[in-house]
């Protein structure tokens, strides 16, 4: 199968690239920059996810799509939050429009958790719980592009899945996810700064796990549902902090102001999931971190030096460049 990766050179998205390989299936990159981590190997469509011919050229002759771009940095957002809109509401309608267009049935948009913030907790939160309004725009952002999915589901026949995804981290992330700084931070014999009390808590995913799970969603079982792909630890700032002061270094720590319009969600069940897919989080977060540490020893951190040095193929193919990270 042919599948294109929006966001595919990012964090989750190589993670993705690497697992379509490994189940046979032919990936093509689509983003704003080339892959760190495929350049000979993977076919890349360099292009802007909002623009209407640049989506339509990158979508034309895929099986499939697996849709992960965004802007999910959630100081960005607050920051800039037209360019989020542009990014994660106006691109995914162009990138479910495009599929329509060349008669493509099966789009994996990667919504998130956050989608149950402030819901109403009444045991674990299943695919079918109530959501509340969102507090943070980037909930509404993700919330709409689920909306989108099921508007074209419904009216044109598609076959979309809807993916709630815990929080990613391990090898190839962003330098401010919360564990990568914890970690760099404390290799720096630094401090590490809490917001708040530290007591809040997510439930995350390895991002190898993470990313088998996003490749579970091609499957015919995934047509049209909606799955959460989270592990069932849950792990506050605080527990992340005393896990890398334990595998780093035993660095001060220092509580500074809550994150304004800080989300707070209940337990997440990933049962759905576990039964139609197939699919768990396998990776506990303490081996996970240890899995971390052991990619930044061997590559320094360096998106380059983290290429598969096994990857052979062809020369990526570039169709235009542009400046910035989708």
């Amino acid at each position: 199968m042919r599948v294109l990766v929006t966001g595919g050179s990012g964090f989750i998205g190589s993670h993705v690239v690497d697992r379509l390989r490994a189940h046979d299936h032919e990936p093509v990159i689509f983003d704003l920059v080339p892959s760190s981590h495929h350049d000979r190997a993977v076919a890349t469509i360099i292009g802007d996810l909002a623009d209407r011919e640049a989506t339509r050229r990158a979508v034309r002759g895929c099986d499939a799509i697996i849709h992960l771009a965004a802007v999910a940095d959630v100081s960005d957002i607050v920051a800039d939050p037209v360019r989020a809109d542009r990014v994660n509401v106006h691109g995914t309608q162009m990138i479910l429009e495009a599929a329509r267009r060349e008669q493509i049935r099966r789009v994996v948009y990667t919504s998130t958790i956050w989608v149950y913030g402030n819901a109403p907790v009444n045991g674990a939160l299943d695919e079918d719980a109530l959501l509340a309004l969102p507090a943070h725009l980037y909930t509404a952002t993700k919330i709409a592009g689920e909306m989108y999915c099921r508007s074209y589901n419904e009216l044109y026949g598609a076959e979309h899945t809807i993916l709630r995804l815990g929080i990613p981290f391990g090898p190839r992330s962003r330098a401010a996810a919360v564990v990568a700084a914890f970690v760099a931070r404390a290799r720096r014999g630094e401090a590490l700064t809490i917001a708040g009390d530290g007591r809040q808590t997510r439930q995350f995913v390895y991002v190898e796990d993470l990313a088998e799970g996003i490749v579970a969603g091609l499957s015919p079982p995934a047509a049209g549902g909606v799955f959460n792909l989270v592990g069932d630890e849950h792990v506050s700032v605080r527990q992340i902090a005393d896990v890398v002061r334990e595998l780093v270094a035993e660095v001060p720590i220092v509580h500074g102001p809550e994150r304004p319009v800080d989300v707070h969600i209940g337990h997440v069940s990933g049962e759905r999931a576990a039964a139609e897919l197939g699919w768990r989080a396998e990776t506990p977060f303490t081996e996970g971190v240890r899995r971390y540490l052991d990619w930044l020893t061997v590559t320094s951190g360096s998106p380059v030096a983290a290429a598969d040095a096994s990857t052979n193929g062809s020369a990526a193919t570039v169709l235009r460049q542009e400046s910035a990270e989708l």
